[in-house]
């Protein structure tokens, strides 16, 4: 690989870099062609992207990016893939169902909207992140509750303010 090529793929790892705010780093190594292949299918389907790196041009591309990534570059040390998606938790669920067939993809790190997570011990608290969509979609439901509330109060007592109280007290006691 000549230098201008080695320049262009920092250029490029830099660019995906900073379009994406959840990366994590996985070690693949290990897995024959067919269990790579259903790896990469896995990815497809949960909508990751999928990409085999090397450490060197990686490094120095999250030395050039004007993020923080922390403690990351530490765990560039073997081969290295790296996995870009728009749901935080989407790689470490692809990791962990894979690992029930196979010992690998390990996790090496994983860099979450600006926080770092080091060490593959760190994949079932990344599986229990939720996405902004699910904290949305939470939040919702929590300020729709006390409406529903009010609403099964009005029809339950007949519409009428005397049955609202009797019912809301009725509720309270």
């Amino acid at each position: 690989m000549t230098r201008e090529e080695k320049s262009q793929v920092i250029e490029e790892l830099t660019a995906q870099l900073a379009d994406n705010a959840n990366i994590y780093l996985a070690d693949i190594s290990g897995l024959n062609a067919g269990n790579t292949s259903d790896l990469r299918r896995a990815c497809y389907k949960a909508n990751v992207q999928l990409s085999v790196v090397k450490n060197t041009l990686l490094t120095k591309a999250m030395e050039a990016s004007d993020r923080d990534f922390g403690e990351l570059p530490t765990v560039l040390k073997g081969n290295t893939s790296v996995m870009y998606s728009e749901t935080g938790n989407a790689p470490a669920k692809v990791i962990k169902n894979f690992r029930k067939k196979s010992d690998k993809p390990l996790l090496k790190g994983a860099f979450i909207e600006e926080t770092v997570y080091i060490g593959d011990d760190q994949l079932d608290m990344l599986v229990d992140i939720k996405s902004k969509e699910e904290l949305v979609g939470e939040i919702v439901g929590l300020l729709q509750s006390p409406a529903k509330n009010v609403i099964s109060a009005l029809k339950s007592g007949g519409g009428t303010i005397a049955g609202l109280i009797k019912t809301l007290s009725e509720r309270e006691g």
